[in-house]
């Protein structure tokens, strides 16, 4: 028997139609978006492989080449500054302590170069392959094989402990603003970036030096990682070394009080 189509029995044709609209313009939707991506994304790309390794080197390529003009920069600016000492110590008008004062205050700020008796400890990572070198110890992870910001941070609280009169790290003379840090398996200092391994140079009395960095919980206990994988800690002694004075700009950050 046929039913009409307003028969309660059996939908009209109209009302498929009416369902399939708003299905319809989101299916063509979706599709103007994909295609949106698509188009975005290749020309983002360029017609590379956002994924590939290539894009990494790249990313590694400018982080190292930052470096060298934040190098450049620091080299400049030592030379700037060589020339408005000497400028100033032409016009000076200053008296001879107050000069003595100032010539304190330089040697404490780290911006002029110092040179005497003192050491160097240099860290390095242990090979990627490394496995236990001591009976009953676990074998090592990934980060158990490479140096760390608190290896580094250790060293040099340690030497500034033992009575440094000054400390370089790499080819940089640290400053009560310096920061060090690591980012992976890289060292960042002052704007430049170092890789393994990594030398710290202090000048300062050898003997009160090395029984700071003895003394150190921390460094004992990098000195366990050494024994058991394989990490790199050499000292070496010097009679006389030279570090040179800071050269990079000074940007001090201070806390304010909050406004009521």
């Amino acid at each position: 028997m046929s039913t009409s189509a307003d028969s309660p029995g059996r939908p009209s044709r109209s009302h498929p139609r009416r369902h399939l609209r708003p299905v319809r313009l989101l299916t063509l939707a979706v599709f103007a978006l994909a295609g949106l991506i698509f188009w975005l994304s290749f020309d983002t790309a360029r017609g590379t492989d956002l994924r590939s390794d290539d894009s990494m080197l790249r990313l590694s390529d400018l982080i190292q080449e930052r470096s060298h003009k934040n190098g450049a920069h620091d080299e400049r600016n030592a030379s700037l500054r060589d020339e408005i000492d000497g400028l100033a110590r032409r016009d000076d008008g200053g008296s001879r302590a107050e000069n003595a004062k100032l010539k304190a205050l330089e040697a404490n700020a780290g911006t002029k170069k110092i040179d005497g008796p003192g050491l160097t400890v240099t860290l390095t990572d242990a090979p990627p392959n490394a496995t236990a070198k001591i009976p009953g110890v676990p074998e090592p992870q990934p980060n158990d094989l490479v140096i760390h910001q608190q290896d580094l941070q250790a060293v040099v609280n340690a030497l500034w402990q033992g009575g440094a009169k000054g400390i370089r790290v790499m080819d940089q003379r640290l400053i009560s603003t310096s920061a060090v840090r690591c980012v992976g398996n890289t060292l960042i200092l002052q704007g430049r970036v170092y890789s393994p391994p990594y030398k710290v140079t202090a000048v300062g009395d050898r003997e009160t030096l090395g029984k700071a960095l003895n003394a150190s919980p921390a460094i004992q206990n990098y000195l366990q990682y050494v024994n058991a994988y394989g990490l790199g800690w050499k000292v070496d002694q010097h009679e006389t070394v030279t570090l040179p004075g800071y050269s990079g700009t000074v940007d001090l950050h201070y806390a304010q009080p909050v406004k009521p």
